[in-house]
């Protein structure tokens, strides 16, 4: 069934008939009407007559002194109004979807990116941006993010390069330190910092290994490096199942420095002593993808979090 606004047009009735009645109506004077409209009179009580012959109905009567609505007009003017309220509202969210300020996004985050950078952002995006309607997915690793952008379940990922496929386009924001978690009763846990060979004996908890983890890669080459490789390794896929386990006192691990701000009782961070071992943040997009809303997204989240080099395929 057709809604009492749709039900207000009929064939031949053109949005500037709807206007110009309601402005008379409004005014219950032609010649006041025509002003406000900006038109002659005569080309108004015309269209007038027209609507009123599309409609089949008599909307106004007319006397030398005054221009009153019939009830037929009464009723016709409630719907009018409405009808040209519903298209200034289109018009006007048609102009805030085309300036980036309308829309819903999918964004996912890497674990540690969970923590510090999924708080911030979201809070800055609705204070700016509220009416971006904002699905926010944590804890994803790279490789389920760049099949979630392909798949279109998401639209925006903060991960960790390499990102390689030709439909994704990858902007790296920043590189952080790889730092170490001990648990707080380690005989290593009161240090300023720990040299990464003193922790060759302990149990590692890492990311998923077999490529799902750009991280895990970067802790195994870290200790590689340092002159060792972990005897035992214990991998999970969630950041804070992996501070927990270090907490419990499984072993201990190495994270970007941004996983500190997740706190977790039993677990310490500490800096490591020496060479600096690195990890990128990178925003990945589907390459080609102008959606208004997402250039604000990316722009406000570029300028939050700083960088921005685009990886090259």
């Amino acid at each position: 069934m057709d809604s009492p606004d749709a039900r207000s047009y009929a064939p031949g009735v053109e949005l500037r008939h709807i206007r110009y009645f309601v402005a008379v109506a409004e005014e219950c004077h032609f010649g006041r009407a025509a002003e406000r409209l900006h038109i002659a009179q005569p080309p108004l009580s015309q269209q007038i007559r027209q609507l009123e012959s599309d409609l089949g109905v008599v909307l106004l009567t007319r006397s030398t002194r005054k221009v009153e609505l019939t009830p037929a007009g009464e009723r016709y003017l409630q719907r009018a109004r409405a009808i040209l309220a519903a298209v200034d509202r289109a018009a006007e969210e048609a102009a805030r979807v085309a300036a980036g300020e309308l829309g819903q996004l999918a964004i996912g985050f890497t674990g540690s990116a969970t923590y510090e950078l999924l708080p911030s952002l979201a809070r800055v995006l609705r204070q700016e941006l509220p009416g971006i309607e904002l699905e926010l997915k944590g804890e994803m690793l790279t490789p389920d993010q760049v099949d979630a952008l392909l798949g279109r379940s998401l639209d925006l990922g903060f991960l960790r390069p390499p990102a390689r496929h030709p439909d994704i386009e990858v902007r790296v924001l920043r590189r952080e330190p790889l730092i170490a978690v001990l648990p707080e009763t380690h005989p290593l846990a009161g240090r300023a910092s720990v040299r990464l060979f003193d922790l060759h004996d302990d149990p590692f908890i890492t990311y998923p290994s077999h490529h799902r983890s750009v991280v895990h890669e970067a802790v195994m080459d870290a200790c590689e490096r340092a002159g060792f490789n972990p005897r035992r390794v214990e991998e999970v896929r969630e950041t804070s199942t992996l501070v927990s386990f270090v907490a419990a006192g499984l072993g201990v691990a190495l994270v970007p420095a941004s996983v500190q701000h997740l706190q977790i009782t039993g677990a310490r961070y500490l800096p490591l002593a020496g060479t600096t071992y690195e990890v990128e943040l990178a925003m990945a997009t589907r390459r080609h993808d102008d959606s208004p809303h997402l250039a604000r997204v990316r722009s406000r989240a570029q300028s939050l979090i700083g960088g921005g080099r685009l990886l090259a395929q």
